[in-house]
């Protein structure tokens, strides 16, 4: 008797698909389903391109279309659905390891999620794309959300974000909003480019290194038409970027080969620190090969306007000394009394970054406030006109 109930339980198990014994492709019952009801609402709206596979997948159930369709769809997930893009990181995506994972076994979810974005815009701008009916706010809403896919994984929960169509850097600590800051970026044929780095020092009291392509488009015929121009500017001139290196004089070079083109500049213009220098007073330094950094700037009235796309690439802080108190206070090891002690000498000091702080610069032209209101902006580098969706 014994033996029978427990032939009729195994039998009924198998029935039922507990088991899950893999077919010949590796997948199991729960692992197909798993994926068809990720589907059925695209939860991580990564089907894009894949609509007349999904509907093959969803009519035949049949495996090898299933391994193909999730193979495209971490592919999606992880680089995104926008075919001409601009900055982002490339994510590698393994077919032989999805198969492997399918065959061990692993849920769907868990193939998934390294390549889920960890920056809670994503799922917060996805929540408001489901609910959107106007196809002109759902296409710009979704361009923002391709966009996110496309950044830099390991966002983590902490960090500093620059959105540039919004002209405001946040700092984001534990998923809240620690700063918020009005910011000017770069011109649209000097564009703030997409990137992520994390913050490595703060320089109090900066020199500017001027670089080769301003020095060749600015400085250089500039002071051909006004020899007085170096000195009103307060601009030095060495043979590198190295105040100690021995001094050179506009009329000991030939100056006037270098104007316009590319190329290195063997001679570099330095401006000394002054409460007028181009930097200001305050710079932040996440080391990249763009050259871009935060930093303060005199041109205050800059950020009474509402577009603020005024700079050759870096990113100028409304309120700079605010940032100084915020990240020096929590990371670095300098109390308030000494970073001022330095910022008033008025002389150059570097202040080290001692807790990870990632920064990020991000073109996303849609936005869910704290409040969980979505805010639009414009685009004015035109990304949003340019760029494609590949569905």
């Amino acid at each position: 008797m014994k033996i029978r109930v427990l032939v009729a339980v195994v039998f009924a198990v198998i029935l039922s698909g507990c088991v899950g014994t893999p077919d010949s492709e590796g997948w199991k019952s729960s692992q197909k389903n798993e994926f068809l009801k990720i589907l059925e609402t695209d939860k991580y709206l990564s089907i894009c391109d894949q609509q007349a596979l999904y509907a093959k997948v969803k009519e035949s159930k049949n495996s090898k279309l299933m391994s193909q369709l999730l193979i495209a769809y971490t592919e999606n997930l992880a680089n995104g659905c926008i075919v001409n893009t601009t900055g982002g990181y490339k994510q590698a995506v393994s077919a032989s390891d999805i198969k492997m994972q399918i065959k061990a076994g692993q849920s769907i979810e868990k193939i998934l999620k390294p390549y889920v974005p960890e920056y809670k815009q994503f799922n917060a701008l996805a929540a408001k794309y489901k609910l959107l009916e106007d196809p002109v706010s759902k296409h710009k809403v979704r361009l923002s959300i391709e966009r996110i896919k496309m950044m830099k994984a390991g966002l983590g929960k902490t960090y500093a974000l620059v959105n540039i169509p919004e002209y405001v850097v946040r700092v984001i600590e534990n998923d809240k909003e620690s700063v918020n800051m009005r910011v000017v970026v770069g011109t649209r044929k000097n564009p703030t480019p997409i990137f992520s780095a994390d913050l490595k020092y703060i320089v109090l009291n900066p020199t500017w290194n001027v670089p080769d392509s301003i020095a060749r488009n600015e400085i250089i015929p500039k002071t051909l038409r006004n020899p007085g121009y170096l000195k009103s500017h307060r601009l030095v001139m060495r043979k590198d970027y190295n105040l100690d290196s021995p001094a050179l004089s506009f009329n000991s070079v030939n100056a006037r080969a270098y104007v316009g083109g590319k190329g290195p500049v063997p001679f570099k213009f330095i401006e000394v620190a002054s409460n007028r220098n181009a930097l200001g007073r305050v710079k932040f330094i996440f080391p990249n090969h763009h050259s871009v950094y935060m930093h303060d700037t005199p041109a205050k009235s800059l950020f009474k306007r509402k577009s603020r796309a005024y700079s050759h690439g870096c990113v100028r802080l409304h309120k700079p000394k605010d940032m100084l108190a915020f990240l020096s206070k929590n990371y670095t090891a300098h109390g308030a009394a000494d970073v001022k002690s330095k910022y008033d000498s008025k002389k150059t000091h570097y202040l080290k970054i001692t807790k990870r702080l990632p920064v990020h610069t991000a073109y996303l032209t849609t936005y869910v406030n704290e409040s969980g209101k979505l805010l639009s902006f414009g685009d004015p580098y035109g990304y949003d006109k340019s760029q494609k969706l590949n569905f």
